[in-house]
């Protein structure tokens, strides 16, 4: 096949002028895509857009041109690729200004500040009610609804082996979109519990152990309640198996409080008298089910317990988180008097 050759036309007159046409007409139609419409200036007022999971340059683009934040998607996505931010660029709730330049909006769409998320943050060791105040008041969402949603056990998605919430709503710091519902909160914590239970193989490492997933849950929120500092974890679940395997009553002061719904250092013998499968001092074996959301260093304690012949620990100096391990009673003794001493002197 022989190749077109390259001419050259020489136009003069009607011809020139069709010619002319013609190009101008080309470059009125290529324009729009070289040189999209945009607003110039950073804009003015405020408008809330939503940028979906996993939306593309272009798709934001649309978004903010339909919520009159840009001129022209194409002017939104030339920005984001001029200045390589396409990568940048993530889901949520962002405060904008209507007609803005491209740039100002990328600008904006990137910085945290304009992102609509409240933080909240869950700390190790709290009961569930605590759990739902403390949700309450750093998200916004109404308590009853939080405590609907903690009923409706089905839909948390919870294990198998879960009897309620408490447990596995596992403590860490979550992003709250204005939208975010009761349920999607409290699922998001499901989820995340599920998530350190499969890092730290809880099912396997707990039947090692002749434990049911259960078990260890509800051992590791022991440990956790228990407190004292991050070395004194693993000791305190090994005092807790040592005993398990003695077949001798826990007797943990921080099971007969949470079977009385209160917080106190304070324990008296009438109090370990009260009645409830959660009563440490009348039943032997671990509670029915977790007295505490644990975090991840009390799951690892449950299930990593330190090697060690003690039978006893008492927190002496709460303060300071100061807990003592023995395997003598007579020291177990002098221990609960320093503690004693610690109580009357505040």
């Amino acid at each position: 096949m022989s190749r077109p050759r390259r001419i050259w036309p020489l136009v003069a007159g009607a011809s020139a002028l069709a010619v002319a046409a013609g190009t101008a007409a080309g470059l009125f139609a290529v324009r729009p895509y070289l040189m999209p419409a945009d607003f110039e200036g950073p804009g003015s007022g405020t408008v809330v857009v939503e940028i979906p999971e996993g939306a593309s340059a272009g798709a934001i683009g649309l978004a903010l041109a339909d919520a009159g934040v840009v001129a022209s998607a194409r002017a939104f996505v030339h920005a984001a690729q001029e200045q390589a931010r396409t990568g940048s660029l993530h889901p949520g709730h962002f405060r904008l200004r209507r007609g803005m330049d491209a740039r100002s909006a990328l600008g904006m769409l990137v910085a945290p500040e304009s992102r609509m998320v409240r933080r909240v943050t869950v700390p190790e060791g709290l009961r569930l009610p605590e759990l739902l105040d403390r949700l309450a008041e750093g998200t916004g969402i109404r308590r009853a609804d939080l405590a609907r949603a903690a009923d409706d056990v089905r839909a948390l998605g919870l294990p198998r082996y879960a009897r309620n919430a408490e447990g596995f709503l596992f403590p860490a710091t979550y992003e709250i979109e204005p939208d975010t519902t009761a349920q999607d909160v409290l699922v998001a914590m499901v989820e995340r519990y599920k998530q350190a239970a499969e890092q730290l193989d809880l099912k396997e490492r707990a039947a090692r152990k002749r434990l049911t997933p259960l078990e260890a849950v509800t051992l590791a929120s022991i440990v956790q309640a228990e407190g004292g500092r991050d070395p004194d974890y693993p000791k305190i679940a090994r005092v807790i198996y040592n005993r398990i395997r003695a077949g001798t009553p826990l007797q943990l002061d921080t099971t007969v409080l949470y079977a009385q719904r209160r917080r106190t250092l304070e324990v008296s013998e009438k109090d370990t008298e009260v009645r409830s499968p959660y009563n440490t001092y009348r039943r032997p074996g671990l509670p029915p089910g977790p007295i505490a959301n644990p975090g991840e260093k009390a799951l690892i304690a449950a299930l990593r317990p330190d090697q060690g012949d003690w039978f006893w620990f008492v927190t002496t100096d709460p303060e300071h988180r100061i807990t003592k391990f023995t395997d003598k009673e007579s020291e177990f003794v002098r221990y609960r008097e320093e503690l004693n001493r610690y109580l009357g002197k505040r």
